[in-house]
């Protein structure tokens, strides 16, 4: 039975760096992982968030096709993890290529992967709808992974091995955050791992911002990263240089 209903915490209608062109990005709600720099903490809770129906987003994302069509954009899925709401994000792509043919992206942590046939079958049929997936990888380390967001990386690194079997196109992103994901010699096993992957379009460096920090002092949670600083220019060079990334 199809999906009808997901929980969402908000929509950003023009969306430019989620993907290729002008996007209509839909941030779920819930998330797994607890990430040290998290700019949307308030998505991290299960069962909360709007309730909305497929046929809403549809009927809504069809008032902006001209503008996402001319600029070769579409639709991006962000959160909190999408792919916690799987069997609503597979009715959804399902439509929206049946009615408007739209270019259709997931931006994803992997943190909820697993092989598992509750979860993994209906994965497999939303990849049948899924043009781009943008795969965050936080950190190589895994028990600096454990430290920077409460949960192992190996499911994750599983689901990029498993994207690059099947044949999905990914955008690799990794945030740079001073003394937690710029390490050297992390970086470069990073990228090791990457090119083991045969399906990565790109690589993109997001360096670590402090644009968060207000939602925290308004959910009362501490700031776990209070004294940390963005990267200077040189920290990211080097690091898109270690990485490949543009």
């Amino acid at each position: 039975m199809e999906q009808q209903e997901g929980r969402i915490h908000s929509i950003e209608t023009s969306g430019m760096v989620d993907g290729p062109g002008i996007r209509y990005v839909v941030f779920m709600q819930g998330c797994l992982l607890r990430c040290q720099y998290c700019h949307n903490p308030d998505t991290w809770t299960l069962g909360k968030g709007r309730i909305v129906t497929v046929r809403e987003l549809v009927d809504e994302i069809q008032g902006y096709l001209p503008f996402l069509k001319f600029s070769g954009g579409g639709i991006t899925v962000s959160g909190g993890e999408p792919l916690l709401q799987v069997d609503f994000l597979l009715t959804l792509f399902r439509t929206l290529k049946r009615e408007l043919g739209i270019h259709t992206a997931i931006d994803s942590s992997g943190g909820c992967f697993t092989r598992h046939s509750h979860f993994f079958e209906p994965l497999q049929e939303l990849m049948k709808y899924t043009d781009l997936v943008l795969l965050d990888l936080k950190q190589i380390d895994p028990q600096k992974h454990i430290a920077l967001t409460g949960k192992p990386n190996e499911h994750i690194l599983d689901f990029a091995r498993y994207l690059s079997d099947a044949g999905i196109p990914v955008w690799i992103r990794h945030v740079l955050v001073p003394g937690i994901s710029d390490d050297e010699a992390d970086l470069r096993k990073l990228a090791d791992f990457i090119k083991t992957l045969r399906n990565v379009e790109r690589v993109e460096i997001l360096p670590y911002h402090e644009m968060g920090k207000f939602k925290y002092e308004e959910l009362g949670i501490e700031y776990p990263l209070l004294h940390t600083k963005p990267p200077d220019e040189e920290t990211i060079r080097r690091a898109k240089e270690i990485l490949g990334a543009q």
